[in-house]
């Protein structure tokens, strides 16, 4: 194999890792077949802590876990066997190395740069064979576990001093024509010291300045760090684009959230501009009922008056003829005269004639203020329906608080479900979490692992309303329940299985119990809660009572009778054992 492969055939960048361009010390290698030092790669992964994939420097494939990765001891082998001839410079092989251009690897010229002299070439694949034959150790370990080869001794010269240096080749001589000088030796700077960042020449690198020191030809470590340039440009270049899509991704976006809105404004204004004119002309069209029911009761106001003035002017002249035969002294003109302005003349029963209307009851303004109120109502809800996030609300002051207050109940506790460990007041108004578990009956309405209790009332129809203390409690759940609801074992809290109710967990964390739950903002802190029920619309709403601020509502369908709802939680080792306490309301004035 040695005679067929050309002396030139292998170079020292075959054993340099990439990472650190140094020969390789204890090589790995990844599934996509490049191979780093050890330690080189492993610092490399190292600064990627917390990516989602890990990938190799060179061709940058990715992998979903970080590699386990383990010395290629074949590679190990070869490059110490690389090293050791290297050092010795092909000694003893050759006895042409006697010569002072084959005694310093920078000295020799092979005849290409960065490429191995054929002396040096010669004796590492003499060693190689010599690995390989029998009786010797093989390159192979048939198991990780097997211990390595033991490399054979460099050939030396113990009359001669091994180079610092772990260079093997220098540029040929035609290319110093135009590199610069050394300015100590007048020597083409040829060289590169890694250890000091400097070009030298080949005869700084035996001075005491430099023995020791990597030392590396220089064109090799300026076309390697070129290659690094050219890699770092892809990665650049790829981020660029990254970016730069993202950008215009940004700006598709928001032109299209732009036009969006645009198209929406004009279709929101045109609605509104049909709303408003739909509610003129049924304003002009309830006037105009209200102005024909005026018209018609003045009509039959007039018919009315007139008859009854006729008849009133009729009974005047009847009055009068009687006042007049009252006053006759002629006996026989009375008496001849007497039934007839006596007898009273045919009239009509005017008891039960009126002129009434249903607009002086006030049922017809009171219609048109609830109609108003339900489709403001509705309308309210466009804005709370077009919000992005709860962060981005604004409070605003409710002035439905006040309203809904007009509906108070009074609720009370059931202490028949409340769990063991609830302790209820005696007038039924506070709940508050013991220690330990309680010896009461065990009925089947009772709560017997959710710490919670319901109202005694039972919710069917109407709108009912009532406010409870919360104060500085970390943990608490008010709202309403289902009378079907299950309460032994493990429950499941949600509308769809029959619970309506808002949460406080951890001091700040609001959220409505749905399926996930609705995570709130609720700001500022409530220390007195509302809770609202209309259970013929199905609405159940919070109000945060101080701020008079709405808190949340949800609409659903309640599918039978519903009870109050209340849960002060466990009392956390004291730190929530304060109590829910249900409070007056006060009325609005």
């Amino acid at each position: 194999m040695a005679m067929e492969l050309s002396a030139a055939s292998l170079s020292e960048d075959q054993f340099t890792c990439s990472i650190c361009l140094d020969v390789f010390n204890n090589p790995v290698s990844t599934s996509c077949g490049h191979s780093f030092c050890q330690a080189c790669i492993s610092s490399y992964w190292d600064t990627k802590v917390g990516a989602k994939s890990y990938e190799c420097p060179l061709c940058k494939e990715p992998f979903r876990r970080r590699p386990e990765l383990h010395i290629n001891r074949t590679l190990k082998e070869i490059t110490e066997q690389f090293k050791q001839i290297v050092s010795s410079g092909g000694q003893g092989v050759d006895d042409r190395n006697s010569h002072p251009r084959h005694r310093h690897p920078s000295l020799s010229l092979p005849q290409r740069a960065g490429e191995l002299p054929g002396t040096v070439f010669a004796e590492m694949m003499n060693r190689f064979q010599q690995l390989q034959t029998p009786g010797t150790p093989s390159t192979h370990p048939s198991s990780p576990d097997d211990p390595l080869p033991q490399s054979p001794a460099p050939f030396s010269d113990e009359h001669q001093d091994p180079p610092p240096r772990r260079h093997t080749v220098s540029v040929p001589s035609d290319s110093f024509q135009n590199i610069p000088k050394c300015p100590l030796h007048l020597r083409a700077l040829e060289l590169f010291c890694r250890t000091d960042n400097i070009c030298i020449c080949s005869s700084c690198v035996e001075t005491a300045e430099h023995r020791g020191h990597s030392v590396t030809p220089a064109q090799r470590e300026w076309h390697s760090r070129k290659s690094q340039l050219g890699v770092a440009d892809v990665e650049l270049k790829g981020l660029i684009s990254e970016r730069e899509r993202k950008v215009e991704e940004i700006h598709n976006s928001l032109r299209e959230i732009q036009a969006a809105v645009e198209t929406q404004t004009q279709g929101t204004v045109r609605v509104f501009s049909k709303l408003i004119s739909s509610l003129e002309r049924c304003q002009a069209e309830v006037l105009e009922v209200l102005e024909r029911s005026r018209w018609a009761a003045e009509h039959r106001a007039k018919v009315l008056l007139t008859e009854l003035q006729e008849e009133v002017s009729e009974l005047r002249k009847r009055r009068e003829a009687v006042r007049q035969l009252a006053l006759t002294e002629d006996y026989v003109l009375f008496l001849r005269s007497f039934p007839a302005p006596s007898s009273p003349p045919p009239a009509k029963d005017w008891s039960s004639v009126s002129v009434v209307s249903d607009l002086t009851s006030g049922a017809f303004l009171r219609t048109v203020y609830q109609t108003m109120e339900r489709v403001q109502e509705e309308i309210q809800q466009l804005p709370k329906v077009l919000q992005q996030s709860p962060e981005h609300a604004v409070p605003k002051t409710n002035p439905k608080t006040r309203k809904v207050q007009e509906y108070a109940t009074n609720v009370l506790l059931d202490a028949s479900t409340a769990h063991p460990r609830l302790i209820i007041s005696a007038d039924g108004r506070r709940v508050q979490c013991g220690e330990r578990h309680q010896s009461l009956p065990d009925y089947p309405e009772r709560f017997d692992r959710v710490v919670c209790v319901l109202g005694r009332q039972g919710l069917s129809s109407g709108r009912h309303y009532w406010e409870v203390e919360v104060g500085g409690k970390t943990d608490w759940d008010l709202g309403v329940a289902s009378h079907s609801v299950n309460r032994k074992g493990k429950i499941t809290v949600s509308p769809a299985h029959g619970y309506w109710f808002l949460s406080l967990r951890d001091r700040t964390d609001y959220a409505f119990r749905t399926e996930p739950s609705t995570n709130l903002t609720v700001n500022p802190r409530p220390t007195r809660v509302g809770v609202f029920v209309d259970c013929d619309k199905g609405v159940v709403s919070f109000f945060n009572v101080e701020a008079r601020l709405l808190i949340f509502t949800f609409t659903d369908v309640f599918p039978d009778t519903i009870h109050a709802f209340f849960s002060p939680c466990t009392n956390k080792s004291g730190r929530n054992e304060a109590p829910l306490i249900i409070c007056p309301v006060a009325m609005p004035e």
